[in-house]
């Protein structure tokens, strides 16, 4: 089980009373990840709505679950969307039929798209060049260098843009920081120890999402 702390043990901020650890007056700092992970996550689901969240607005499955009608509902007209693991693997370039067929028909729609994405890599414009994609790189989410871009290139409010990867530390930080929807959706391959480790973190975050989600169902 988790541990647990008296309400007697902080002050009226939350923080440890001086003097329960060593007495200096500091406040104490839990180094494990895992309680640290669970603490963020009784904060994130109990606070109100604010833009620095690690809660994503939507969970899907995979991308090609999101349809223009999902999005024109939450009134959302430009996606933005992250690249790799999101559209591709890592380990190609070429998308699954699946995922080509989907573009296609988010680009039939009225929403409009661009990949914004951290890579470096030139196999993201060579991509977004052959599908007929606007793209922005080195976007360095969650911070909003790329994102500021997105919005500033096509004049748009945050308000009615959403973006969808498969990250909770970039993809639905970068989001929500920004006022946007954040969508989060299946990574396509975790192929890696790091990955898989990362999404282990994730896991926390993606509970209270799918808890939110359904309560505002109902």
């Amino acid at each position: 089980s988790f541990p647990t702390r008296r309400s007697s043990d902080l002050t009226e901020n939350g923080t440890d009373r001086p003097g329960k650890s060593g007495g200096n007056g500091k406040t104490v700092i839990d180094k494990n990840p895992f309680r640290m992970l669970y603490y963020i996550g009784i904060y994130e689901s109990a606070r109100p709505a604010m833009p620095f969240s690690l809660i994503p607005k939507l969970i899907l499955p995979s991308l090609t679950d999101l349809t223009p009608e999902l999005l024109a509902a939450r009134g959302v007209r430009f996606l933005m969307l992250d690249f790799d693991n999101t559209i591709v693997p890592y380990t190609t370039n070429e998308p699954a039929e699946a995922m080509t067929a989907w573009l296609r028909r988010m680009q039939a729609s009225e929403i409009r798209l661009c990949v914004v994405s951290n890579s470096r890599k030139p196999r993201v414009v060579e991509f977004c060049k052959k599908y007929g994609l606007d793209c922005i790189t080195h976007a360095k989410k969650p911070f909003q260098r790329g994102i500021r871009a997105c919005l500033a290139r096509f004049s748009l409010d945050p308000a009615a843009c959403a973006l969808a990867g498969d990250q909770i530390y970039t993809d639905v930080l970068g989001a929500n920081c920004a006022g946007m929807t954040s969508i989060l959706v299946s990574a396509i391959h975790n192929h890696t120890i790091w990955l898989k480790l990362r999404h282990i973190a994730e896991l926390p975050f993606i509970a209270i999402g799918r808890r939110k989600i359904q309560h505002e169902k109902h």
